[in-house]
This record gives structure tokens, sequence and C-alpha cells, in this order.
């Protein structure tokens, strides 16, 4: 297969990790310590250069192009408008256009909602649940809560009727509240789709103290550069059971009364495993086919291996198309397979997991294997839990019948687990719209 036919997906970062709020979770924000001095503005030199490969990159059929940050609409409405301008220039016969940005909307108004909805953008706007558990974490430079902000943008978004995705990091201040949550994405915000993403910063006996502190500069005081190093977790990480019931308690609500309506895409994505289908890359058998791109072109493995070892190069030096189907590259994929500990290999729910993302490998099993990942526990406790509603619902899509059809069973067992009889029965997808659609993760 050519390097053109191989289709990659790429996250680009105008402003690099610069961004108007310090979230003290954000590891990213450290990454400006690689490029000590920079303006973190991507050039529109570089902008063209970026359209002008992914574009030739691609096959035909949909091309994403995604924005994220630190916080991409820094780079004001006028950059994305000529990016627009450049998709038009070089997009090909038979190419696709999805548009796809990563905000946390505070700098979210009518003109951004306007221009969202010309160019059917899809916005992952960051919201960690109702004020009092968004505002722990997600703060100014002044330390002062966003929560008021944000809902201002997403007010703004929804004036103009823009698809929006909620994305919800899931930490310590939330991570108990697993109903609170969701019923304010669903009820209050009123959001159809939702993404819930682990808060796992690794840290080392050296940097534990610093990296509690959040990762954001602190005049006068030392500032730890964020690496996937390390076997200990700061105090505002999800545990790993914690992060399963979490799941679990939305789960058990979603499957009673919104399947078809709310589209969670653990939910999604876990449903496309048990029909053999693999469409995000920490649930799949190998990576490496999800970049990213900083704001002075050097293109990195991974958003989450942003680290001197995992940068491939530089477009503006090395065609991308060349850069992502690099033998570098392809060993990083690949090692996530190679490196499966036989505890995993053996587990029953491997299908559904696959070790989940490599970031989050860096315990050990109880004989002493490494590589097992941090949320371990709570992934079993969750695939163990949803199994016999997954066995049905595929049974549904296997027979051609819709998967929502699942909560008449349920309407009439209370809050019963599918009956064995009826799994059998029916056999097994989900949802009358596509699996596995959100946007990028963090």
């Amino acid at each position: 297969m050519s390097e053109q036919s191989q289709p990659f997906h790429l996250l680009s970062k105008p402003t690099g990790a610069i961004c108007n709020l310090d979230c003290k979770y954000c590891f990213f924000l450290s990454k400006e310590m690689l490029y000590a001095g920079d303006r973190f503005r991507m050039s529109d030199e570089l902008l063209e250069t970026y359209i002008q490969q992914l574009l030739e990159a691609q096959p035909l059929g949909e091309v994403n192009v995604a924005w994220q940050g630190g916080e991409p609409t820094l780079m004001g409405i006028d950059f994305f408008r000529r990016a627009i301008e450049y998709v038009e220039k070089y997009r090909r016969p038979g190419q696709v256009i999805r548009h796809t940005m990563q905000t946390n909307g505070t700098l979210l108004k009518d003109e951004w909602a306007a221009f969202f909805k010309q160019h059917n953008f899809l916005i992952g706007l960051s919201v960690d649940g109702p004020k009092h558990m968004h505002d722990a974490y997600r703060v100014s430079k002044r330390g002062a809560g966003s929560f008021d902000q944000v809902m201002r943008g997403h007010r703004a978004l929804r004036r103009h009727d823009v698809d929006v995705n909620i994305l919800c990091t899931v930490h310590a201040a939330n991570g108990d509240y697993p109903l609170e949550v969701y019923r304010f994405f669903r009820d209050e915000l009123q959001a159809s789709y939702m993404q819930f993403i682990p808060i796992v910063e690794r840290a080392t006996d050296e940097s534990i103290a610093l990296a509690n502190l959040g990762w954001g500069e602190r005049p006068g005081a030392d500032r730890p550069l964020y690496a996937q190093r390390g076997g200990l977790v700061t105090e505002r990480s999800v545990h790993a059971e914690q992060f399963g019931r979490f799941l679990i308690a939305i789960f058990d609500e979603w499957v009673r009364r919104d399947v078809g309506r709310v589209f969670v895409q653990t939910f999604d994505v876990a449903l496309g495993n048990w029909l053999g289908r693999h469409s995000l890359c920490i649930f799949s058998p190998t990576c490496g086919r999800a970049l990213a791109l900083e704001h002075n072109g050097d293109l990195y493995s991974c958003d989450h291996y942003v680290e001197p070892e995992h940068l491939l190069g530089n477009i503006s030096q090395t065609p991308m198309a060349r850069l992502a189907a690099s033998a570098k590259q392809r060993s990083f994929g690949q090692a996530k397979l190679e490196s499966l500990p036989q505890y995993c290999r053996e587990c029953d729910v491997r299908f559904a997991c696959h070790g989940e993302c490599p970031r989050n490998r860096f315990i050990f099993t109880s004989d002493g294997q490494p590589e097992l990942n941090y949320l371990c526990a709570g992934y079993k406790l969750f695939f163990h839990h949803i199994g016999p509603a997954m066995n049905t619902m595929a049974g549904l899509l296997r027979r051609g019948r819709w998967a929502d059809e699942i909560m008449q069973l349920y309407a009439t067992r209370d809050s019963s687990p599918a009956p064995a009889a009826y799994i059998a029965q029916v056999g097994v997808p989900t949802h009358r719209q596509s699996i596995g659609r959100g946007v990028p993760q963090p």
C-alpha cells in the first residue's frame, strides 16, 4: 500500500501549548518548555503547507482537519478562514472534508459560532460537569473558575445550532459523581454526544510534589516538563476502580433510557469492539495512526507523546506522508501489541480493551510483568458489567435490527440485567447512527 493510500489522523496545534486557561491537570501546558522563546503561532506559510500535505496524504473519502491546543481560538477567526480557503484550494475530487476543533469555549461568541455552523465544524467543548466540579481544576491564569465563560460559549454554539461533543475529563473532583455529571450534560446542556476521558497524570518520586501543584508556569518556582515516565500519579488523577464505577453508573442509566438518543463514545466504541470493529486507537490492537503537529511543523508520534524521542521530523523538511509511514512510526504503533503482558493476552475482555493506551501502561502484574495499564482494574469491572447488554445489542444489529430495542427489554425487567435466554435468542449494533463518532481526545 502506498504512503498516500494509508489514512491517518492528525491533530494540529496552531498555538502549541499556549492557552488562556491554566487547568491544573493539563500536562500539555508544560510542553512550551520544548520551544523556549517561541511565539507559538503557526505561520500562514506553514498553514498552507500543512493543509496541502494533509489533503495530498489522505485517500479519497472523509478527511478530518482537526484543531487542538493549547487553545486554538487564540489564533483568531481569520486564521481559520484562511485554513478553509486552503482546504478548498487543495482538496481533491472525492474528498469530503470534516472540520473539528477542541476548545475550552471561553472565547466563543456569535461570530465564532456562525463561522462553525457555516463550515459544518464539529466542536469538542471541554466541560467537567456542574460548576463546582468544573471549576475545581479548570481555572484561569489567576486561579478563577472558568465555568461561567464556558457556558456563555455553549449558549452561542446552541444559538447557531453548531454540532457539539462534550469532552469531560474524569478526575478526583468529579469521579464519584457520575450520574450528576451525566444528567447535567444530558438534561441541562441537552447534549447528545459525550466523551469521558480519564485524567491519569504520571510522576516520579522526584517530580510528584511539583506535579501535584499543576503544570502551568509558577513565577519563582520550579516547573516539571511532563513526560510519560514514573509509576506515581497526582492527587488529581482518577483511580482505576473509581473510573470503572463512573462508567458503569452512566452506562446503567444510558442503556435503560438513552440508547440511540445520547451517544457516549466509550459505549459506542465498546459496541464496535463487540462487533469486531476497532474505531478508536486506545481500544485497538495497535496504534500509531493518530499523530500530532506542533505550531512550527514538528510532527510527533502521538498527542500524548510530544517528547523529543518521539519527534518524527518537520513537515517543512520532510513530507508528512513519509513521516507518518516511517519505520519509526510503524515501530511506535506496533509496540502497543508487542509489549502487551501475558496477563492481558489471556484476559477474557482483551478484545474490548487491548491494553488501552500505552501512556497508561506503567504498573506491574501480580507476577511482576511490566506494562499493565493503570486503569486495568476499572476497565475489567466495566467491560464485565456491560457484557450481557453488549451481547444483546450486538445480536440485534447483526439481525438487522436497532440497538435501542434493548430499552424495551429493560422496561419490562426493572433493573435486572438482560436475561441469558434473551441474549441467546437475540445474539446482538446499538445506534441508528455511526459507531465511534467523536472529537479526538486530549
